[in-house]
């Protein structure tokens, strides 16, 4: 998944008043690690799938994990478009639970052949360095390798939690390319509350 666009000048490059950026690293893995990690003992954590979920419900919830790391794409979407991906029979959505209680959101997107993206991935902010993130990998493995794929792959950037990167490579995925993007800020245009992913500074035109 090489970018087609020309690649930036060295140096610095300036982004336009009221946009953000930021840096992506593309991991992925090309079998299945050849020992997982051991699951933890978590009783209380339980994962279901979410089928054809409400697109009020999706986004409150995508919201509620990555409003700290200005995850922004699905809230801009057009409902349309939205809605397509999340009734596609090659998307599988699952939701883990903490004693009932919704703790993270996991998307996992077969739609091209042979391969399978890690689309989405994420903890409630409450959840982060208790272990679910462990839980929750340990089946993102095992259903995408559970299909006759080549690749599992996923993007993580410099918006994300700051071990996002590390816990992906300890994971077993490896990192192949790097980009840049550049996207309108969502806390200037209404998709989020101003005082969203504060580590982000607001740059207004």
């Amino acid at each position: 998944m090489s970018n087609a666009n020309p690649p930036l000048p060295l140096g610095y490059s300036p982004v336009p008043p009221g946009h953000v950026a930021n840096v992506a690293t593309f991991l992925e893995m090309k079998s299945r690690p050849a020992a997982d990690a051991p699951q933890i003992s978590a009783p209380d954590l339980s994962i279901r799938e979410w089928q054809d979920p409400d697109l009020a419900a999706y986004r409150a919830l995508y919201r509620a994990i990555g409003e700290d790391w200005l995850w922004q794409s699905r809230l801009v979407m057009p409902d349309d478009r939205l809605s397509g991906i999340l009734r596609n029979p090659d998307v599988e959505m699952y939701r883990l639970f903490r004693n009932g209680h919704v703790a993270g959101l996991l998307e996992l997107d077969f739609s091209s052949a042979d391969e399978c993206e890690l689309a989405f991935f994420g903890l409630m902010p409450e959840e982060i360095g208790k272990g679910a993130g462990r839980f929750l990998m340990t089946h993102a493995i095992d259903r995408a390798w559970a299909k006759p794929i080549k690749r599992f792959w996923v993007h993580t950037c410099t918006f994300d939690h700051p071990a996002a990167l590390s816990f992906y490579k300890r994971s077993g995925f490896t990192p192949y390319e790097v980009q840049v993007e550049v996207h309108a800020d969502p806390r200037l245009t209404g998709h989020m509350p101003r005082n969203a992913a504060p580590h982000v500074p607001i740059i207004e035109g």
